[in-house]
């Protein structure tokens, strides 16, 4: 690739930093330009949503602001018009490089430090490096094995490829996948770039999402940048286990309860719905919900409305519902498990999260990942080939979080040892 030129700015314009700012909800994106615009000496504010962009702009002059193509809170059309219309000395420009605002004598710097950032992007996306080989031929060998292996019947096939099928993810790098990835989910297969791809579609609306994919595969993470990239990311995003409270409790805990609603009930208390007004709800594991609670929920999906425990008036609440499961739930409302008025209520747009073995060829990123996220706080450990084959020869139940505390106890197990082997890599929770 040839090196971009420079622009040719003036030397007697080069003696004092010019102020910009960065608006635009792709962290990544938002530090690369930044770094930038530092290098050529401006001082930069940054901004993650449209909201945050005016309030910056109100808040100190500005020379320059540079705006992603989507804005997670504000149409970006509506919002570049009304920019204009009170800040007309600013020079602004869209991440196509357009722009119709005063084009001041620092124009060019923009648009190389826009360029800049938008090829290193697209360079480090094709620059990704394979797996490592031991990683992927222990895959490519198991997925083999697995494709020859005739169905007999005795078990339920995976559902392994049916969000390929399902959404037709691309098998080939684009120069927009780069656009779509997730920073909360690592990984380059075409599996992950769909997820990326539906999450930022969605996101900016009020539509309810169901997320389905297998224990430890990512939902939450999923969820949270649902909200991260919504306009509601500045209001609380409050996640509630369905499985993990009691059923006798789980009502109160939702809808929340009045003093002496109940036995133990000493205080009045606010539910989870209630608290996340505004915001997002996370119904983590929705599927393990109680028959006679779901009827309950549904009645809130429909209406807005809750009645806490104990109370007759009705409390008004505006929150965005996201939900998970580990179940395939369509088949699970079928069987008469769960509601079906209720799952067409909640699954209006589906997001399904794979399992660890339908994207193997991501398995040293991840690797990287945790290594680096557990050597934040002490020098960072790397794995030999035997301990990265012992790795990929693993048929991962657990998924991703499996493997983040397969690595957290081979870093424990290696000590001062900066190098994890096979014998740390210790797959037996039960071992001494």
């Amino acid at each position: 690739m040839e090196p971009l030129p420079v622009p040719l700015i003036p030397a007697n314009t080069r003696t004092h930093s010019r102020s910009a700012l960065v608006a635009s909800a792709d962290r990544s994106f938002r530090q690369r330009l930044t770094q930038t615009l530092a290098d050529l000496r401006w001082q930069v504010r940054e901004a993650e949503s449209g909201a945050q962009a005016w309030a910056q702009a109100e808040a100190a002059p500005l020379e320059a602001m540079i705006v992603d193509s989507w804005l997670p809170d504000l149409d970006l059309g509506e919002f570049l018009s009304d920019f204009r219309g009170s800040f007309p000395d600013v020079d602004l420009v869209t991440t196509g490089g357009s722009g119709e605002s005063p084009r001041g004598p620092y124009r060019q710097e923009l648009l190389y430090a826009l360029r800049c950032s938008q090829e290193t992007d697209t360079a480090a996306w094709n620059a990704t490096p394979a797996p490592h080989a031991a990683v992927a031929a222990m895959a490519a060998r198991r997925q083999a094995v697995r494709s020859s292996s005739p169905t007999n019947g005795s078990s339920a096939p995976p559902r392994a490829q049916a969000p390929l099928e399902l959404h037709g993810a691309p098998a080939a790098r684009t120069a927009t996948d780069s656009s779509e990835r997730l920073p909360e989910l690592i990984g380059n297969a075409p599996c992950m770039i769909e997820i990326g791809r539906r999450v930022r579609l969605v996101a900016p609306r009020m539509t309810p999402v169901l997320i389905e994919g297998p224990t430890g595969s990512g939902k939450e993470l999923v969820a949270e940048a649902l909200h991260r990239l919504s306009s509601r990311s500045r209001k609380p995003f409050v996640p509630i286990n369905c499985a993990a409270i009691p059923e006798p409790l789980l009502e109160a805990e939702l809808f929340g309860h009045t003093r002496g609603a109940f036995t133990g009930a000493v205080q009045g208390r606010t539910g989870r719905i209630e608290a996340a007004d505004r915001g997002t709800l996370f119904l983590d594991e929705i599927g393990e919900m109680p028959l006679g609670l779901q009827s309950k929920l549904l009645r809130f999906v429909e209406c807005g409305e809750l009645q806490r425990v104990g109370e007759n008036e009705t409390v008004k609440v505006d929150v965005r519902i996201v939900a998970a499961t580990h179940r395939p739930l369509a088949q699970y409302a079928q069987d008469g498990g769960f509601r079906s008025d209720l799952y067409y209520r909640l699954a209006v747009f589906l997001i399904r999260t794979p399992a660890l073995a339908e994207h193997a060829q991501d398995l040293s990123l991840l690797v990287d990942h945790f290594l680096r996220k557990m050597g934040r706080e002490a020098p960072v450990k790397h794995l030999d080939d035997a301990a990265l084959e012992k790795l990929a020869g693993h048929d991962w139940p657990g998924n991703v979080r499996e493997l983040e505390h397969v690595l957290e106890r081979g870093v424990i197990l290696a000590g001062e040892n900066p190098l994890l082997t096979a014998r740390e890599i210790d797959f037996d929770l039960s071992a001494a």
